[in-house]
């Protein structure tokens, strides 16, 4: 018959529980810490390169950053790309990406700003089909816009939108009022 052996139970030592009672050394990140961020600087420089060559121009980095971050912008095949990603954040990790950082969040933010302000033509139009008194609002709102040239818009469109099926509204009515109050609000800005 097999002998059983008794396994002793450690217990772990404390985090402040050091040799001679000393407080243990600091280790620094631990490494999944260090791939969190590694992989945070990857993500960075696969965003920078999605941004328009304008704005890449504009930043300021070493040309060696720079010139992989196009090639990255080139690269088609997923392994490469992978590569490609991986040396983007090994060049990041050299310098501070403060600069990259606030590049990629102002373009962002500038999206957003321009999304919304797309989004605020597309309510006033919808009003002005649909409400009698959303074009009184407008013309106290914007008093210099041309009420002639903004009736007949309306009256084409509510002509359009009224009298036909979905599938065969002819939608030009619908952009040249959203171009034209487009154009005043980006007037009064």
């Amino acid at each position: 018959m097999a002998r059983r052996s008794r396994m002793k139970i450690r217990r772990a030592p404390e985090p402040n529980e050091g040799h001679g009672g000393e407080s243990s050394p600091d280790l620094g990140p631990s490494k999944s810490e260090l791939k969190r961020q590694s992989l945070a600087l990857q993500k960075l420089g696969v965003a920078v390169s999605e941004l328009p060559p304008s704005r890449r121009k504009a930043i300021d980095m070493p040309e060696d950053l720079r010139e992989a971050i196009e090639a990255y912008a080139r690269i088609t095949a997923h392994g490469a790309r992978k590569r490609q990603m991986q040396y983007l954040g090994k060049l990041i990790r050299g310098i501070d990406p403060t600069p990259l950082k606030e590049a990629v969040e102002a373009f962002a933010a500038g999206r957003a700003v321009e999304s919304a302000r797309l989004h605020e033509v597309e309510r006033w139009r919808d009003r002005l089909i649909h409400e009698d008194d959303a074009l009184t609002e407008w013309l106290d709102s914007y008093p210099g816009s041309d009420v002639q040239h903004l009736r007949s818009l309306i009256r084409q469109a509510r002509k359009d939108h009224a009298g036909q099926d979905p599938e065969q509204r002819q939608p030009k009515s619908f952009r040249d009022l959203f171009a034209f109050l487009r154009s005043i609000l980006e007037a009064s800005r």
